[in-house]
Parts: structure tokens; sequence; C-alpha cells
């Protein structure tokens, strides 16, 4: 009866289970791909592309190479040459786009392979061996290169692809050159880049990549370029202002293919690679636990990582204190792709220290944010032209889904247990070194704690953190941002994490580029700092406080005297908001990328008389941060005088106002009710159980007593109890060794030489 059931076209279903003697089963298979989980039985999810978007069907694969010697800033003559730009009227178009979305569209659907039908080739046709003409490629994944015009024998300028759907955005670039020659000077000049900063103009050079030395000599990516030069473009279209990135170049090889790129790529196929390495380790599969969070605007997966130790009870899952990390919520910052793989890859090792954080602490981990974005070569926005950092307040699910659900996926994560921590890792186009934004709190049981965290990350990588780059001011056009919204849903140590896309200017690597490997390490560090941060042994949490307060006392001394003001704030000083203090940070413009989805401003348009929540009143756009700022201060000053007028306890500080320049004032700190715990700390008893009196059976536990070789810092006098061991197969070894005292978690600890195995994981979780 089956069989017949089952061969009719009308009642075949695909969800009945088949036993060994081929009859169906009264019983429903489990849905597909409810969660995207790998299996190396299949291919990898092929990336899904906009259906305007052709895509060449050559698989681009690079090596991974750590260069043998440090690579140095360029140092500017002042005699590096500035091309006038000749435009395609005057010379040659070699390349260019045809299929990409039209300013004012909006994406519709995707497919795998993008557009359908035969893919056309858009570089030129050689005309006999002599032609020396470079043949130009950027329809693959994470490539952006609009248009290439050939202006000398050996002389190209280059136009970049604004972020789909957007007029915006000009700064990631990543293109293949085929049919090189090896004697000839190239000079290669991008004209339309938007930001009039860039730190190509203080030494950073581009990234190129030979793939014949790739497959001779095991050389990837390096820093290549002479004769330098960020310069103002000299066309003037009545538009926003043109900026161009000059420079020279030789190739190493004749008839070679080399890539060109902002910085090292990290595509949506090389982290679908790593996260099938780690589906397939019948050991990191223990405690590693792969899901779907959601689907992107395409369809492409956004994966959610959740790593900790599988628990004895669940009395003891319950116990734990979670940890949020996320990447590439901007596309073309995959600096940040590089922090996230350095720190999966020592959270997933074997050292002892990783298996303590796995003990302790739940980890949520998105790896790629806006996959969309990364796989057609944006530099900040998603398909719906919009950055998503600015759109964690949102609640248009369907438009961005991938920001959605990881803050509902947090907010559930915040009603079950504490989250010690968030970070949202990105890159930074103007500054050097690596540093944090973080949320300043005027709550004076929190005063100054959120400022640890980052004080203890540069200490432990002092020639790659730099503590005086970080910020902590929250800036009303940042409401939107994940590591505000995070912060107001309770998360005290709520931070971005910027990394340069150029080098550092501290210690050993002074003016050298970072490597992969460097920004590797650094996911090492967090590592490494997180427990010096969360060790029952307050030691240096105290001392780090104390150099704090220390710190700001004589940041205001000095913002006091340099106008000209001396007064002694002994016992009001604490009272001056932070945000007085410090300078608004040197991020992107979010009015750039702010707003509904391109495809809603389409339906406002069509219906100009229907009343839409997405219509904002028309108001005079102020011209530049400065201007803004100053508006804002002025508006503070009054709401602060009448604020404190019947507030005796302020009355000195309000004196000081009036008689000095006021700087903006700190948006309200976290609803204390939101918060699961107010200690940012974990001590011995959070460590043993914190429910309710709760007594675990057995207790969690606590490493042997262990040593680290490093040498003590010499702000930290006070001596600890011996720590663990850092002795790790896969976490890189810190450059620089830390100078402060390295002793953490002296209780015992039952020995993880080998890797036991666990029952199933008790843990009460999202998803």
């Amino acid at each position: 009866m089956y069989s017949l059931l089952l061969s009719s076209p009308l009642l075949r279903s695909r969800q009945l289970i088949f036993d060994e003697l081929d009859e169906a089963s009264p019983r429903l298979r489990e849905p597909r791909e409810l969660f995207s989980c790998f299996s190396s039985r299949g291919p990898l999810q092929a990336p899904r592309w906009p259906i305007e978007c052709e895509v060449i069907k050559e698989n681009i694969h690079h090596i991974e190479w750590v260069p043998l010697q440090p690579e140095y800033f360029y140092q500017p003559t002042g005699n590096e040459k500035v091309p006038e730009i000749v435009g395609e009227e005057q010379g040659t178009v070699v390349y260019q786009l045809d299929s990409v979305p039209a300013e004012g569209t909006y994406f519709t659907s995707s497919r795998i392979g993008g557009k359908r039908g035969t893919i056309k080739e858009l570089a030129v046709t050689l005309q006999g061996p002599d032609d020396n003409t470079l043949l130009f490629e950027s329809r693959f994944e994470s490539g952006n290169l609009q248009k290439a015009v050939r202006v000398g024998i050996y002389e190209y300028e280059l136009t970049l692809r604004t972020d789909l759907y957007t007029d915006k955005h000009t700064q990631w670039f990543y293109f293949r050159v085929q049919n090189t020659r090896k004697d000839a000077t190239y000079r290669f000049t991008i004209v339309n880049l938007l930001k009039p900063k860039s730190l190509y103009a203080v030494g950073m050079k581009p990234l190129m990549y030979s793939q014949l030395d790739a497959t001779l000599y095991n050389i990837g990516w390096r820093r290549e370029g002479r004769e330098i030069k960020y310069y103002k473009n000299n066309v003037d279209d009545g538009q926003q202002p043109l900026y161009c990135l000059t420079w020279t170049t030789q190739f190493p090889h004749d008839q070679d293919t080399c890539f060109f790129a902002h910085f090292y790529p990290y595509t949506y196929t090389d982290l679908q690679c790593y996260l099938l390495s780690v589906a397939n380790n019948p050991i990191q599969s223990q405690f590693c636990k792969l899901r779907a969070l959601c689907r992107s605007l395409a369809g492409n997966t956004v994966y959610l990582l959740t790593i900790t130790n599988p628990s004895r009870t669940p009395q003891e899952a319950a116990a734990k204190k979670a940890v949020v990390l996320s990447a590439r919520v901007h596309p073309g910052e995959s600096n940040s792709s590089w922090i996230m793989n350095g720190f999966l890859d020592f959270i997933l090792s074997n050292s002892p220290d990783a298996q303590l954080l796995r003990d302790i602490f739940i980890f949520k981990v998105i790896p790629m944010l806006n996959p969309d974005g990364v796989i057609v070569g944006n530099y900040r926005c998603s398909l719906a032209g919009r950055d998503l950092n600015r759109h964690y307040k949102t609640v248009l699910k369907d438009s961005f889904p991938c920001i959605w659900y990881t803050k509902n996926m947090i907010k559930r994560l915040l009603e079950e247990r504490e989250v010690l921590l968030y970070c949202d890792f990105h890159g930074h186009s103007r500054k050097n070194n690596i540093f944090l934004y973080g949320c300043h709190s005027n709550n004076h049981k929190h005063w100054l704690h959120e400022r640890v965290f980052p004080l203890m990350l540069s200490k432990n990588a002092p020639d790659k953190f730099s503590f005086d780059s970080c910020n902590f001011k929250v800036q009303k056009c940042k409401e939107g941002t994940g590591r505000v919204v995070m912060w107001r849903m309770g998360i005290i140590n709520s931070y971005t994490m910027e990394s340069t896309f150029g080098g550092s200017t501290l210690g050993s690597k002074r003016d050298t580029h970072f490597t992969i490997e460097d920004l590797k390490s650094l996911g090492y560090h967090v590592c490494d700092t997180l427990l010096d941060f969360c060790d029952p042994d307050q030691t240096k949490y105290t001392q780090c406080l104390q150099e704090l307060k220390e710190l700001l006392q004589q940041e205001i001394n000095k913002k006091l005297n340099n106008f000209g003001q001396d007064m002694d704030l002994e016992g009001n000083w604490s009272d001056i908001p932070l945000s007085d203090i410090e300078s608004s940070t040197s991020g992107s413009d979010s009015s750039l990328s702010d707003g509904p989805p391109i495809r809603l401003l389409n339906v406002v348009a069509d219906e100009p008389n229907q009343k839409t929540v997405f219509k904002n009143p028309k108001k005079k756009r102020l011209q530049t941060r400065k201007q803004r700022d100053e508006q804002y201060q002025k508006s503070y000053l009054m709401r602060e005088l009448k604020l404190t007028e019947n507030a005796p306890g302020r009355a000195g500080f309000v004196s000081t106002l009036q008689k000095q320049p006021t700087f903006l004032k700190s948006p309200e700190s976290p609803s204390p009710s939101v918060r699961r715990s107010e200690n940012p700390r974990l001590n011995e008893t959070q460590l043993s159980g914190r429910e309710k009196g709760t007594s675990l059976d057995p207790p969690l536990t606590s490493p042997k007593n262990k040593e680290r070789n490093q040498s003590k810092k010499p702000g930290f006098t006070a001596s600890c109890s011996p720590k663990r061991s850092t002795n790790s197969s896969l976490g890189p070894a810190p450059d620089v060794k830390p100078n402060w005292s390295k002793t953490r978690y002296s209780a015992a600890r039952k020995d993880h030489a080998t890797m036991a195995v666990y029952p199933s994981l008790h843990i009460y979780t999202y998803p």
C-alpha cells in the first residue's frame, strides 16, 4: 500500500523515512537545513550572488605566508609624482563592468553563480605576443574593480565600484592582472576614493600577490609599492570631492598572474572551509557547536558558534557567564576576520588556558555578520544598501536579518545568564595600531571599570595595542551601533575593536605593517586578557583601576591647563563627566549609510501622499562633525545647568561649568535592572556557582598551579599566586612578553593533558 502511495506524483513526500525493507515508516524526517551543519560527505554551500552580478567560474585561492623580514612603511620623499587624471576620453578602456546594479535600484533576488547566461569576456583581446596590455578581472568573490583605463604604455587609471545599490563607499579594492612584464615599471592610480584622509598618506603600502611566486617559492601576499601618493582629484564634477591613490610597482615575472588588494582578503568561502575543518574534527566538535543564526538577504548562512566545555550538570552550565564576539559587519574590513581566526585557533586548541576559558565561559561567536557584502566586494554596506552597524535598534527583521537575529540572540542570552563581555571586530582606515571603543558609565559603582579590559590588553600586547587611542565616548550618531546598543541592554564591557589596515607605531614593531600572524596573535591576546580580567585574585584588576584614576586625573589637569584654569579638584574631580574629557571617535560618518533600506525608500517615493514612519523632518544638514558637536555641547550646557540648579551636591561642579568651556555630556548609563550582575569580574564564588546558593557537585575547579616564563610588569608590584601554563599547540605566542605578573587561578584542578570524553552538552541557550 505504501509503495502505491509513494508512486503517486500527487502524494509523493520526501518527509517519510524508509526502513531496511524499503517500506515507509510513519515517522517524519528531520527538517532539512534547519541548522546548516557541515558534513564531510557534501560540498560547501556555494555563495549566492545578486542576479545582476556576473561571476567567473574560476576558484581564487591564496596561500598564507609570513614575510621573513618586517615590512616597513613607505617613507614619503616629497618628490612623488601627482599624475593628472586623463580619463577615458583620452585613454583606452581595457576593462569595465557592465553588469552591476544601477544607482536607484534595490536588491530583489539572488542565485548561486549570479547572473544567468554566458559570462562575457571584459578584458581586451591581445593583438599578439608583443601586446603588453594588462588583462584585468574582478568578478570573483570579494573582488572590486569597476573600470581600468590605459593612459600610457605602463600607466592605468582605476575606478572602484561603489557598494551595491549605493553611490558611496569606495575604499576596498581587490583585482587580478595578467600578461605582466618583468622589467617594466607600472603605475596604477585609483581615481574615485571618497575619504579625505588615509593611511596611504602616512606610509601604508598596497598588497600584491604573485601566482608564480606562490607556486615556485611559497611566497604569498606582500606589501609592494613605490612613489605612493594620496591626493585630491583635480576633476570637479559638482558632486562630493574625490581622492586619488597612485603607486608604482614592478612585477617579479613575465606572463604572471598577480593580484592587488587593500588588505589581506578573507572570503566567505575561506570561512566555510575553516568551519568545515572544525565540524569534522572529532575533538573540537565536542565543545564547538555550529549552527545557522539566520539567512542573509541573499540567502547565505550567517553562522553562530557556541564554544564551551560540556558541563557535568545543568547547574554547572547555568553558572557560566557568556562572552559574545562578532566580526565582519563591514565587509571591506577583512582584518577583523583574521583577528577572529586567531581567536578561534586558540580557543579551540588543547592549551590549558583555552580549556580553562571553555570551563568558565560560554562563547557565542558570529564570525561573519555580513556575508552578502563580503561576497560581492562591498566596503561597508549590506545588500540593503545600508551600514548594518547603524541598525542594531532596527525592528525590520526582513531588511536587516543578520542584525535583528544577533540582537535577539543576545537578548535571550541575557535573560538566562550574565554576558561579561561583548566585542565587535572592525578595521580602521585612518589610524595605526589596534584599539577599542567602549562606553563609559556615570554610575560610580562601575566608574572606570569599562576601561580595565583595554588597559590590560595594552599591557599584554604593548607593540600592537594602543590604550591612548581608545575612546569611551558615546556619540549621538553612534546610538545604533552594536557597541552602544549592547551597552544599553546591560553589558558593561561592550566594545568595538578597531584594527588598522596599516601597522604599528609601538615598541618593537614600530613603523612596520601588520601581517596575518600579527592579527591572529591579537586573537590570542584577547583570550589571555580575558583570563587576567576575571582572575579571582583581584590584584591586577585593582592596580589597573588605580592606574586609570591617576591617568584620568592627569588628563583633567591637562585639559584645565590648556584653558588657563588652575583648580583644586580634590573631592569633586571625579564628578566631571568623562565625555567632557574625550574627543569624538574618528570613525566614519554614519549619516552616509543611515536610514531605511533602499527598497523602502522607493516605496516612499511611489506613494508620496501616504504617511510613513521612514520620513524624517527636513533639517538643514550641518557640514562637519565639529559643527554638530558644538551644537550638541551648547544644548548640553543648558540642560546641565537646569538639572543641577537644585542639586546642592553638584554645586561646585556647576560653578566649574560656568567658568570654563564645557564638553559633551555622557549619556545615561544602562539601567541596573537590566543587568544580571553588576560585578564585571569573576570571583571565586561566581566560579563555583551563582544561582541562589546552588551547591555544585562536583564543584567547578580551576587548573593546577602553573607558571609562565614571562617577565613581570613594573606597574604591578604585588605578588600573586602561580598561574597556568601557556603551552599551546595552536595559539600563537605573543611577540612581546608582557612585563606584568602572570599569576591566576591558584586553586587545584584536574590535569587536561588528554581530552576527556564528555556526556552530551547541558546548555540551555539560544539557538
